[in-house]
């Protein structure tokens, strides 16, 4: 018998046509889901929150007589109606009142302040200036310690007893800050100028509480260099920057002090 003759059969070329058109549509199919979960139609947001509440309103009226816990859906479309604004929260009379005698006290506390240290502040020694945080009493350090040292001078004790009965009859936070120059110190009591900041700060508050002030109304703080209120580049900017700086601290520090004080 005659043997068949098979063709040979031609390798195909283009399957991965097949391959790369599954891919497309995939691509396809995933941008258009992505696009669609970016775009929300409020009409059609609005009938799947009736539906999603309708639906748990018919399983717990179902449920009432099994022994479980009913619960309940509430679902919030998102709206935004131009033109309005929200309403402004209500002022409370009472909190009112209380900032207002807050101020007052503030007020009257800055005066016997400027009374107390009237011939300081004449020399330009003490600057009394209020802010949003309170009323700040900013004394030169030449007045209340000898160069490189943290022990007050007698005249400055005076001084400063003055203030701590002002200060006595409050009840608002107090925040003792010293500050130096950059001129460098290295002593066996200070090694640098944040230790000698820090030592000034705490003799203020340590007079004052011996003075009568409240321990717990008190903070002293060593700032160093850090923080200038002038140029060191001058021999007066450098004095400005050498000083004891008294934060007395406004309850409400959003509401604008409106205090009778000097620069």
């Amino acid at each position: 018998m005659a043997r068949r003759v098979h063709a040979e059969e031609h390798e195909n070329h283009e399957r991965w046509l097949v391959s790369y058109a599954d891919f497309i549509t995939l691509l396809f199919a995933f941008f258009v889901v992505m696009y669609s979960l970016s775009t929300v139609n409020e009409g059609k947001y609005r009938v799947l929150s009736d539906s999603l509440v309708s639906a748990f309103r018919n399983v717990n009226t179902n449920s009432r007589g099994a022994d479980a816990a009913a619960s309940s859906v509430r679902v919030l479309a998102p709206q935004a109606t131009p033109g309005l604004r929200p309403l402004a929260p209500l002022r409370n009379g009472k909190e009112e009142e209380r900032k207002r005698q807050s101020r007052e006290k503030m007020r009257s506390m800055a005066k016997d302040i400027l009374e107390a240290l009237g011939p300081l502040v004449k020399e330009g020694q003490v600057r009394v200036t209020d802010g949003l945080k309170g009323v700040t009493v900013e004394i030169n350090a030449s007045v209340l310690f000898p160069l490189g040292e943290a022990r007050l001078q007698p005249a400055a004790v005076r001084a400063l007893r003055s203030v701590a009965e002002v200060l006595a009859g409050t009840e608002f936070p107090i925040t003792v800050e010293g500050h130096t120059d950059p001129t460098p110190i290295a002593t066996p009591q200070f090694p640098s100028n944040w230790e000698l900041s820090g030592a000034r700060a705490s003799s203020v508050v340590r007079l004052f509480v011996e003075s009568g002030v409240l321990a717990q109304r008190l903070t002293a703080a060593g700032y160093g260099e850090q923080r200038p209120v002038a140029s060191n580049d001058t021999g007066e900017g450098r004095a400005r920057n050498r000083r004891v700086a008294i934060l007395i601290e406004s309850p409400h520090p959003d509401v604008p002090q409106e205090l009778p004080v000097k620069p």
